[in-house]
């Protein structure tokens, strides 16, 4: 009976542990942000960013809802000064970057 228990156990875990290693979209999010957009932004809710123009991450809430910036992206985000450089987004990543954005509001 011990063994029978303890073999559905390791089945159980077996089974499990590829869902507990595949990361979040709100982990692909944040190291896409990492890897993005850290040069210049704020990516986590404390720290200043490191451009002081470039507005931190966790405020952009404040200026668009998250889920009218997934258009912006799709489309490629192009602003008016240079250091901002202009690019897109496939749909996983977009969807990523907007599951990350909104653990931050």
């Amino acid at each position: 009976m011990l063994q029978g228990t303890l073999r559905h156990g390791l089945i159980g875990l077996l089974l499990m542990t590829p869902a507990l290693a595949a990361p979040t979209a709100e982990q692909r999010g944040k190291g896409f942000a990492r890897a993005n957009c850290a040069r210049c932004h704020a990516i986590d809710r404390a720290s200043n960013s490191p451009l002081k123009i470039a507005p931190p991450l966790r405020a952009l809430h404040r200026r668009y809802p998250i889920e009218s910036l997934g258009e912006a992206l799709a489309e490629g985000i192009n602003t008016g000064h240079a250091d901002m450089p202009a690019f897109e987004l496939s749909p996983d990543q977009i969807h990523d970057l907007l599951s990350y954005l909104k653990t931050l509001e």
